[in-house]
């Protein structure tokens, strides 16, 4: 039973940043991956990045690469998504996802139970 609630998210020009946060509540202790997840209107929920229970290891998609950085903050139970130079093609509702306790990284969004509302990021040009 895990609860995810993303915030963070908004307009914001292109070339510009956001920070995304994820808040984990219930019975979140122990070591969970959590990933980023967005879907654009007509696409498929894509893969952006996703960190270890640890914190330790990283992972995330090409397209963002360099310009994004996954983190999490054990202390308070959340999950972040920095994202710098935004570009008009970031623009998408943007999910967080957890996956099952001492499990890996995992680019596959079928193998994340649990999931937020998600957040809508509009870059604009």
């Amino acid at each position: 039973q895990v609860q995810l609630v993303e915030s963070g998210g908004g307009l914001v020009q292109a070339g510009g940043s956001l920070r995304l946060s994820c808040a984990a509540s219930g019975r979140t202790g122990g070591a969970y991956p959590m990933g980023w997840f967005r879907q654009a209107p007509g696409q498929e929920r894509e893969f952006v990045a996703a960190i270890s229970g640890s914190g330790r290891y990283t992972d995330s998609a090409d397209s963002v690469k360099g310009r994004f950085t996954i983190s999490r903050d054990s202390a308070k139970n959340t999950a972040y998504l920095q994202m710098n130079s935004l570009k008009p093609e970031d623009t998408a509702v943007y999910y967080c996802a957890a996956r099952s306790y001492n499990t890996g990284i995992t680019r596959s969004k079928d193998a994340y139970p649990y999931w937020g509302q998600g957040t809508q990021v509009t870059v604009s040009s």
